[in-house]
């Protein structure tokens, strides 16, 4: 039987676990949380409604509710918070888990877990799923188990603590129904624990400079581990350094300065420029493979790393000097040394580079076609203080992930780990965090109709949250990329891509969500402004069938050789 109260009263030596749980939340900084209420989180989601202090936004499935929580932490800056039953709906969320692990999201996932008496005895008891802290632990940065109701909260700070250091990234635990509704005395501190911030060697700093000093034409290149150091990195610009962003750096230099690639990483121009550059210090950024064209990408020479993971070093590729710590802390000593010894790169350094930078822009909206009005119509409604949330579809990886521009290292939100279909939900968590922090962000969504589909069902958490947010849908009623892949590496044998996809219209009409659907790009400025002007929700549908393809075709990641199959191979 469940208790007849979940939550604290007043003047009461005892609460409830659910209610110690709500309560650690909130002192945690948490302002909203996202999940599914279910028989196995009952107690921590009545508590929280009681006390009303923490917003729980109902999203339709776990999946979506793991995105949404992942891009309000992204957005904010803060630590995500999902809530999940157990068993299947924990399953459910192994993917979000996923990307907010590529991504290094602080997220904390606290799923329910069935009777302790029962637990781990493969009964095939109702909502169970065999060694289910096996499975978070492969998609989290850390898994624990809540075993009394007494260590519940000193579980619940260790988590907060393993997902706020760096590396950070999402961390799991279960709570047992039982325990969740167990009584405890009152907790004498709810304080978080601290969080550690890695210094970096000395004599590593000395290194690092004594290099760079040598250096006449150096880049930064900024990953999301430097998110965080905004003002140390203005400190090495101010010395002439040129800045170029990964996709989960971009921001950290407002991408409209003189001296910022922005996201311009890998297209040819750029390449080049490289070779033009003498020195290249990466900080917090893996280098992945979508971003070096499979670790092939030719970066300038002697390439520096700074990274928080001591493991980093000479992954992707051979460096030639690393430092280990906090990216704020080293930049700043390295900052520091510079200055001492009067440091300035050549100016003609960032003249170079505002060119290629040109030469890229006007390249990738040579390629779009169409489309390039579309881009130039979006950054110019929407101005600097905006969200940009994006999924994996043909539109995000030809413009999105470089172009709208972003000016704060927070405002880019997509989808790192390269699955579809979380940029909606995503959207809904960065419109929620926005509006609990007081951003004044509105939030503006891009999404292709494959993806779209997967999470449609969050369409409704939209509403139902009166989500502030623009949704862009490119719809061709196919998987785009996934058809151009086949052109170009299958012998243009297309099967599977082609999607029954439903009429936008009517379905936004029957759920109350405003839509309209715009076929010739010569209505977009009015239909755009309509949207961007109201508050709310808004589907802005982008019918590609009528307006036709972009100019260039884009297929993919790089490829290698090895990778083409060709046509008669599979006759």
């Amino acid at each position: 039987m469940f208790p007849e109260v979940f939550h604290a009263m007043p003047n009461t030596a005892q609460i409830t676990v659910g209610a110690a749980v709500a309560e650690f939340l909130e002192h945690c900084g948490a302002k909203a949380a996202f999940g599914v209420i279910s028989i196995h989180n009952m107690p921590i989601l009545d508590a929280m409604f009681a006390r009303g202090k923490l917003r729980f936004v109902m999203a339709r499935g776990e999946a979506g509710a793991g995105n949404m929580a992942d891009a309000c932490a992204r957005s904010t800056s803060s630590l995500g918070v999902c809530i999940t039953s157990t068993g299947p709906a924990a399953g459910n969320i192994a993917g979000s888990l996923v990307e907010a692990y590529t991504a290094g999201t602080p997220l904390l996932h606290i799923t329910g877990q069935i009777e302790t008496q029962y637990l781990d005895q493969k009964l095939s008891y109702i909502h169970e799923a065999p060694d289910q802290l096996t499975m978070l632990g492969a998609v989290s940065k850390a898994a624990f188990r809540v075993r009394s109701a007494e260590t519940c909260l000193s579980t619940l700070k260790a988590a907060v603590q393993a997902a706020m250091t760096a590396p950070t990234g999402p961390v799991s635990v279960e709570i047992p129904i039982d325990i969740q509704q167990s009584l405890i005395d009152m907790p004498a501190d709810w304080s978080p624990l601290p969080v550690a911030v890695l210094a970096p060697n000395e004599a590593a700093l000395d290194a690092l400079a004594n290099t760079l000093a040598q250096a006449r034409r150096p880049l930064l290149w900024l990953g999301g581990g430097a998110r965080h150091a905004v003002a140390a990195v203005q400190r090495l610009k101010a010395l002439g350094f040129g800045i170029v962003s990964t996709g989960q750096g971009r921001g950290i230099v407002p991408e409209d300065d003189p001296a910022s690639l922005g996201a311009y990483n890998i297209q040819k121009p750029v390449e080049a420029f490289y070779q033009r550059c003498d020195a290249m210090l990466a900080v917090g950024t893996r280098l992945r493979s979508n971003e070096t064209l499979k670790y092939e990408l030719k970066l300038p020479r002697p390439l520096l790393r700074i990274d928080v993971d001591a493991a980093q070093q000479g992954r992707c590729y051979r460096d030639d000097g690393f430092v280990c710590g906090d990216a704020a802390l080293a930049l700043n000593g390295l900052a520091d040394r510079l200055e001492a010894r009067g440091y300035r790169a050549d100016p003609e350094l960032l003249a170079d580079l505002r060119q290629v930078h040109n030469e890229a822009v006007a390249s990738m909206r040579d390629g779009l076609g169409p489309y390039s009005a579309l881009v130039q119509q979006l950054q110019q409604v929407a101005g600097r203080n905006f969200n940009w949330v994006r999924d994996v579809t043909v539109s995000n990886s030809t413009w999105g992930n470089r172009e709208l521009r972003v000016f704060a290292p927070n405002a880019g939100v997509h989808a790192t780990g390269g699955g579809i279909g979380m940029g909606m939900p995503m959207a809904i968590g960065a419109a929620i965090g926005a509006a609990e922090s007081g951003s004044g962000r509105k939030t503006l969504g891009l999404a292709g109709d494959g993806g779209f589909i997967l999470n449609l069902g969050e369409l409704a958490t939209l509403v139902q949250e009166a989500c502030d947010s623009v949704i862009v849908l490119m719809n061709d009623q196919r998987y785009g990329v996934i058809q151009n892949i086949q052109d170009a590496s299958y012998g243009g044998r297309r099967c599977y891509v082609d999607l029954h996809t439903p009429d936008y219209a009517q379905l936004c009409a029957s759920i109350h969500l405003p839509h309209a659907r715009v076929r010739n790009l010569d209505d977009l400025p009015a239909v755009l402004a309509s949207a961007w002007s109201r508050k709310g929700p808004f589907l802005l549908e982008i019918d590609m069938l009528a307006i036709g393809s972009f100019k260039t075709t884009f297929s993919g990641p790089p490829v290698n050789k090895l990778d083409q199959i060709p046509a008669t191979q599979a006759q």
